[in-house]
C-alpha cells in the first residue's frame, strides 16, 4: 500500500482540490508572483483557517510594511479575526534583524519563535529580500535549509512568499517542495488571475493554469474543469426512462420524450424560439424533481414575464423549491467559476432537470477558446453521471442563412440529442421551423414542424408536410402534391 502523507488543509476555496488534498505537513512551499498577484491574501487565508483549526502561525515579515497597514488592508476580508492575533497568530517583523546582522541572525530569531509561539506554520514574507541580503547562492541555501530544519524538527510546515519570478534552476527552487505561481495577466482588454503548481515534490498535484478571484470572502481557486472532472465523480448509470420536455408534440417527435439524465441542444437564430421551449421544459419541475434555469441573457423577473405570457406561471415553482434562477449577465466571467457555479447549485438542490441558457455564454468567457471541446465533455459528463436532464441552447448568428453551421467543432459528438430551429418564408408569411438532427439510441421523426406559438404554449403543426426546399428558407409543395 502506498503511503499516505499527511496534509493540511489550505481553508481556501478550490485550492485543496488542486492540491489534491492540500499542503503536506511538514513541507515547504513557495508562493511567487509579482507584487498585487494576491501573495498575502492566499497566505494570510491559509494562516486564519489554521489558526482557526486550533493550530498556532508565525507570520514573519523581511518587508518595510508596518503590521498595522497589513491588518487595516486584511480586516475588509471576511476571513481576518483580530481575536486570532496573538492568539493563534503571531506576526513578527524580522526587517531589521536582517538588515543590521544578516540572515545567521535571522534563522536564529525564527528558531526561538518557533519554539515559544509552538507553530504548527511558518510563513516567511520577503524571501526577495533574504536572497537580496545573500552573498551566494549558497548563503540561499544555507538559509533555506537551516530554516526548514528547525521547522522540520518542530513539525511545522513552511511557506516563503516572493515577488520575484524564480526559474526552476534557482537555489530557492531547488531547496523546497512545492511552488505555486500566482499571475494577474491582461487578455485582451480584460485581465484574469491564474495559479499554477509549478512544482510539487512527492504528490501529484493538478498541474496547468486554474483561475481564481480575489473576493470579500477571499480567494477562490476554480480548478480547470477538464482537470478536476477529467473522469465524473460518479459512475454513469444511463436508463432508458423518459422525461417530458413540456411539449407534448416534442416527446412524440423524440420517440416519447428526452431520456433522462441525457443532454439536449437546441441551435437556432435569435426569436426563433430556444428560450420559449426552455421555459415548457422548467415548467414540469416538482419538489420531487427540482429543476435549475442557468441563464445569460434574461433576468429572472423578464423570464417570468416571458413565462406568463406563454400561459405558464413560474411563481408557484419558485415558491415551492422546485425551480431556481441564477442569472449571470455575459460580461466579465470566468469560465470555470462559471461551471463550478453551476455544478454547486445542481448538487446542493439535487437538480434532475436543468436549462442552460445559452451555452454561447461559456464560450464568451473563455480565456483560451481551444478549451472548449474538452470543457463541455467534462461538464456533460458529469451532468449526465448525476442524472440531470439537460436542455441547452446556442444561438446562431445568422438569422435568415440556408446553411446550418455546428456551433462548435465536434459538438455532435458532446452531446446526446441536437434540435434546430430556424426562420421560413412560406407564402409570404414569416414561420419557424423545428427539425430533429440527432437522437443518441433512439428513432426519433426527422420530419419538418412548424414551431407555433401562443398564449396556450407551443404546438408542432405538420405545416410543411409535402414542402421541398424547407432547408433553404423557402419551403413549397413538391411536385407529388401539386394538382
Amino acid at each position: 500500500m502506498p503511503h499516505e502523507l499527511t496534509r493540511i488543509e489550505t481553508g481556501v476555496e478550490g485550492l485543496d482540490a488542486v492540491l489534491r488534498g492540500g499542503l503536506v505537513a511538514g513541507s515547504s512551499y513557495i508562493i511567487q508572483g509579482h507584487p498585487g498577484a494576491g501573495k498575502t491574501i492566499l497566505s494570510n487565508q491559509i494562516a486564519f483557517h489554521h489558526a482557526a483549526s486550533g493550530q498556532h502561525v508565525l507570520y514573519v515579515t523581511l518587508l518595510a510594511e508596518s503590521h498595522e497597514r497589513l491588518f487595516e488592508n486584511l480586516s475588509t476580508l471576511a476571513f481576518f479575526d483580530p481575536s486570532k492575533l496573538g492568539n493563534g497568530i503571531n506576526y513578527v517583523s524580522a526587517f531589521s534583524t536582517l538588515r543590521d546582522e544578516g540572515l545567521t541572525a535571522v534563522v536564529k530569531l525564527l528558531r526561538q519563535e518557533i519554539g515559544r509561539t509552538k507553530s504548527t506554520l511558518l510563513i516567511l514574507d520577503g524571501l526577495l529580500n533574504a536572497r537580496e541580503k545573500a552573498e551566494s547562492n549558497l548563503d540561499v541555501k544555507t538559509f533555506i535549509a537551516e530554516l526548514q530544519g528547525h521547522a522540520a524538527f518542530a513539525g511545522c510546515t513552511v511557506l516563503f512568499l516572493t515577488s520575484s519570478r524564480l526559474d526552476e534552476s534557482s537555489p530557492e527552487h531547488t531547496m523546497v517542495d512545492g511552488v505555486i505561481q500566482l499571475k494577474d495577466e491582461v487578455f485582451g482588454v480584460r485581465s484574469a488571475r491564474r495559479l499554477q503548481v509549478r512544482k510539487s515534490r512527492g504528490v501529484k498535484a493538478m498541474h496547468g493554469y486554474h483561475l481564481f478571484e480575489i473576493l470579500d470572502r477571499g480567494v477562490v481557486v476554480y480548478p480547470r474543469l477538464e482537470a478536476v472532472l477529467g473522469q465524473p465523480s460518479m459512475v454513469d448509470s444511463p436508463t432508458t426512462a423518459r422525461t417530458t420536455s413540456g411539449v407534448a408534440d416534442l416527446d412524440g417527435m423524440m420517440g416519447g420524450g428526452l431520456q433522462q439524465g441525457s443532454g439536449t441542444l437546441i441551435i437556432g437564430a435569435s426569436g426563433t424560439g430556444k428560450t420559449t421551449l426552455g421555459l415548457h421544459f422548467l415548467a414540469q419541475s416538482t419538489p420531487e424533481e427540482p429543476a435549475l434555469h442557468f441563464g445569460f441573457y434574461e433576468t429572472p423577473e423578464r423570464l417570468k414575464l416571458k413565462a406568463r405570457s406563454l400561459g405558464l406561471d413560474l411563481d408557484p415553482l419558485l415558491a415551492s423549491g422546485a425551480l431556481e434562477i441564477l442569472w449571470q449577465p455575459s460580461t466579465e466571467n470566468l469560465l470555470d467559476g462559471l461551471a463550478h457555479k453551476l455544478l454547486e447549485a445542481v448538487h446542493r438542490r439535487g437538480v434532475k432537470r436543468l436549462f442552460i441558457d445559452g451555452f454561447g455564454g461559456f464560450e464568451r468567457s473563455a480565456l483560451e477558446p481551444s478549451r472548449m471541446v474538452e470543457f463541455f465533455t467534462a461538464l456533460t459528463n458529469e451532468l449526465r453521471a448525476l442524472n440531470v436532464t439537460t436542455l441547452g441552447t446556442w444561438e446562431l448568428t445568422d438569422l435568415f442563412s440556408r446553411q446550418i453551421m455546428a456551433p462548435m467543432p465536434e459538438i455532435s459528438s458532446v452531446i446526446d440529442n441536437l434540435v434546430t430551429l430556424r426562420f421560413v418564408d412560406q407564402y409570404s408569411q414569416l414561420r419557424r421551423l423545428l427539425s430533429i438532427l440527432k437522437v443518441r439510441d433512439s428513432a426519433f421523426d426527422p420530419s419538418f414542424r412548424e414551431l407555433a406559438i401562443s398564449g396556450q404554449g407551443i404546438s408542432l403543426p405538420e405545416t410543411f408536410g409535402g414542402s421541398e426546399h424547407a432547408l433553404e428558407g423557402t419551403p413549397r409543395l413538391d411536385g407529388r402534391t401539386r394538382s
